[in-house]
């Protein structure tokens, strides 16, 4: 795991080839099945699958804020190499989130990265209100990142790996 100032990552290598590990890192709607605070997600302003500059509205809760919904922007989108989205105003994004697949020698090599700010966010209400406590709070944040990050990449490998018996594990892939 890498943790800068504002921005976590952890990777993973998963037995299966980047293009059917790409299906999954692309394809939003699973995304709410592998986190405890992402709970649901749909398509906004037209937009029906991933493509750059689609946009989608998401639903989170987390027991220390309650829930809230937030609207993103698919800004990297670069199959089946790169993925990833802002949320909030792209110029000036709450957070940023990025999935980069590699060839590895047993199948795809998977890291996913988030980045805090530089706009407004939950993060941003908690520092106005205890500013000597910033670093403590970024911090807090990121670690509980990291965890449901490893916790969505564990949940990713399930869904693509091929077992012995030729099949994936599960099968969560949504239609498009």
């Amino acid at each position: 795991m890498g943790v800068s100032a504002s921005e976590v990552s952890v990777s993973i290598v998963i037995a299966a080839p980047p293009e059917r590990v790409w299906q999954v890192v692309s394809d939003i709607a699973v995304m709410p099945r592998l986190s405890s605070e992402l709970q649901s997600v749909e398509w906004v302003d037209g937009f029906t699958e991933p493509a750059l500059g689609a946009r989608f509205q998401g639903v989170n809760r987390h027991p220390a804020i309650g829930q809230w919904t937030t609207r993103s922007q698919i800004v990297v989108f670069d199959p089946p190499r790169r993925f990833g989205w802002v949320v909030g105003d792209p110029d000036l994004p709450a957070a940023r989130w990025t999935f980069a697949l590699s060839p590895a020698p047993t199948g795809t090599a998977l890291e996913y990265t988030a980045s805090i700010g530089p706009g407004p966010s939950g993060v941003t209400m908690l520092i106005e209100r205890q500013p000597r406590a910033a670093d403590r709070i970024i911090q807090s944040r990121l670690e509980q990142f990291s965890a449901a990050m490893r916790a969505t990449l564990d949940g990713i490998r399930e869904l693509v790996e091929v077992t012995p018996g030729g099949g994936s594990r599960q099968n969560l892939v949504s239609e498009r």
